[in-house]
C-alpha cells in the first residue's frame, strides 16, 4: 500500500498541476495581451527631433524622411525610414551611407548633459556596430527649458 501511494502521490501532483498551469498560462495570456499594445505617445504626423552630444549629432524625423546632422555635414544627409510602433515606444530603421541605421525612442525624461533643457524622450541609434545615446522630442510633446542655452 505505500509503495501505491508514492507512486500515485507524484502523478496527483502533476495532474494538479497541470490544471494550475493552463489557468495561469490563460491569466498570463491576458495579461500579455493588455501589455503589448504598439505604442501611441508619438502620432505618425509629429516631427521628431533627436540630439546627442559627444559625438554632437542630430535627426529629424518627419513622415518618413529623416535628415542627419553632423559638425561635419552641417546640411545633413536625408534618407528613407520606416517607422515601428513597439511595446514601449518607437522604433526606426533605414540605411545610412551603405550601413544599417536602428533608431528606438522611449518615453522618459532625458538630459543632453550640455544644456538645462529635460526631453521627454530618451534615443537609442544603432549605425552599424556603433551606438549612440541622446535625448528627443516632437513638435507637439516639447522639452523644457531654454530655448537656445
Amino acid at each position: 500500500m505505500k509503495y501505491r501511494l508514492i507512486i500515485l502521490a507524484p502523478i496527483a501532483c502533476f495532474l494538479a498541476s497541470a490544471c494550475t498551469s493552463e489557468e495561469s498560462a490563460t491569466a498570463e495570456a491576458d495579461s500579455i495581451s493588455e501589455d503589448t499594445a504598439a505604442y501611441s505617445g508619438i502620432s505618425a504626423d509629429e516631427a521628431v527631433t533627436l540630439v546627442g552630444t559627444e559625438p554632437f549629432w542630430g535627426a529629424e524625423i518627419t513622415g518618413e524622411d529623416l535628415r542627419w546632422t553632423t559638425p561635419e555635414n552641417i546640411e545633413g544627409v536625408t534618407i528613407q525610414v520606416a517607422r515601428f510602433a513597439g511595446n514601449n515606444g518607437l522604433g526606426y530603421s533605414g540605411e545610412l551611407e551603405g550601413e544599417a541605421m536602428q533608431i528606438a525612442v522611449t518615453p522618459g525624461e532625458c538630459s543632453d548633459g550640455m544644456s538645462d533643457r529635460t526631453y521627454p524622450f530618451t534615443a537609442t541609434i544603432t549605425i552599424g556596430d556603433r551606438q549612440l545615446t541622446g535625448c528627443g522630442y516632437t513638435d507637439v510633446q516639447k522639452y523644457s527649458g531654454e530655448e537656445t542655452p
